[in-house]
């Protein structure tokens, strides 16, 4: 068994409208990131006082409701899916899972340990890196199994903890002055040693113990779910399983509209927020990998949506290049608390659409993304070939 060789899944065999809903992620990642690259008040409040403005007002309204906990929601869905297949590949070709995915975790975790702490304090990849070791506790339990784990995870702590936000409701607008200002000195007009100075306490900050608690329990329910989807093949085999997704799409659809927009009609209130993330996020998240799922499925919509497919297979890469080009717009350019929230929308537009012919170039000369590349090789303890040969 230890001396078979284990490969990556091969390109034909990949799903397009999972690349392409990776894509779609990526750019909605990035849609939320930007506006916590720009300023402090994800972290610790007053982003009313600080854009007061109706424009600025509606486009924060915008993506809280369509791209808040909609897209790290729906790369988890995407990473379970994925970590699933990869599994059935190794059982495939009979071989032991353990180190394999205990290298591809780990190398994660080193590129999130680069990102994090050289880039930005809002990373995600340590998270589900951390958190992907628990998986080995569920890849051997049936499906009904992690249904019934993904469900109590999702729903029971969200709602406990939505219960004690409502008790301290009153309490809940408070706003840190202190780290606001000095976060603007240091990210605004420090060096470089500020910089990441400041970035380690803002890591600090929202990666404690609780934090990371509450993020296992909204991030392993969507790996398991995702592991539960790939299992029964209904995004493998769309046409066969069209009724249940069209179902699915009707009820996330629905939990979209109430739990997502629908606090915006009664003024949005910060106890509410836990369901509006926690459940709300998750359902918007399916609602939009049914509907890019659904729509690849049709020639002319599939012809629209298939330059996402570039950035999906590359999506590491691009993840760790939107970083980069943040990093230098609002800290080498000292842009930071300078951008409004409509300029932020139009960045992300902008860096996205460059990205688009980017990543076609590269994906028609190479297999795999830079990083992509490294992470496959590292996994699979193999140089990979990566060019594509000349046509």
């Amino acid at each position: 068994m230890e001396g078979r060789v284990g490969r990556p899944l091969s390109n034909k065999k990949r799903l397009d409208w999972i690349d392409a809903a990776r894509g779609f992620a990526i750019f909605g990642i990035f849609m939320v990131n930007v506006p916590a690259f720009n300023a402090p008040f994800f972290l610790y409040g007053g982003e009313d006082s600080h854009w007061t403005s109706n424009v600025d007002q509606f486009v924060q309204d915008i993506i809280d409701i369509f791209f808040q906990a909609s897209f790290y929601t729906m790369f988890s869905f995407l990473f379970g899916f994925g970590m699933q297949i990869i599994v059935e590949n190794l059982a495939e070709k009979q071989l032991n899972l353990k180190p394999f995915i205990l290298r591809r975790l780990f190398v994660l975790l080193l590129f999130g340990i680069f990102h994090a702490f050289l880039l930005w304090h809002g990373d995600i990849l340590i998270s589900y890196a951390v958190i992907g070791f628990l998986l080995f506790f569920f890849f051997n339990r049936k499906k009904t199994t992690l249904i019934v784990w993904s469900i109590c995870l999702l729903v029971i702590p969200t709602m406990l903890y939505t219960g004690l936000l409502y008790l301290v409701r009153d309490q809940l607008n408070w706003v840190d002055y202190e780290a606001i200002d000095l976060a603007f000195e240091r990210y605004g007009n420090g060096s470089l040693i500020d910089v990441w100075t400041q970035n380690y306490i803002d890591w600090r900050y929202s990666n404690g113990i609780f934090s990371f608690v509450m993020l296992t329990m909204s991030l392993l329910p969507l790996f398991l779910l995702g592991m539960v989807v790939a299992r029964v093949k209904w995004l493998h085999d769309v046409e066969k399983h069209k009724t249940i997704l069209i179902r699915i799409w009707w009820l996330s659809l629905l939990l979209f509209i109430v739990l997502k927009a629908g606090p915006h009609l009664f003024e949005n209130p910060l106890w509410f927020s836990m369901i509006q993330d926690g459940i709300g996020g998750p359902a918007s998240a399916i609602f939009y990998l049914i509907t890019i799922t659904l729509l690849f499925q049709k020639g002319a919509t599939k012809k629209w949506l298939y330059p996402l497919t570039y950035i999906g297979r590359m999506s590491l890469t691009n993840y760790i290049f939107q970083s980069i080009i943040s990093f230098l717009l609002f800290y080498g350019f000292q842009l930071y608390g300078k951008v409004s929230p409509l300029v932020s929308v139009l960045i992300v537009i902008v860096i996205f659409i460059i990205q688009l012919p980017l990543s076609k170039w590269w994906i028609n000369r190479y297999r795999y993304g830079p990083l992509e590349w490294v992470w496959r090789c590292l996994m699979y303890k193999q140089r990979l070939g990566n060019k594509r040969a000349k046509t």
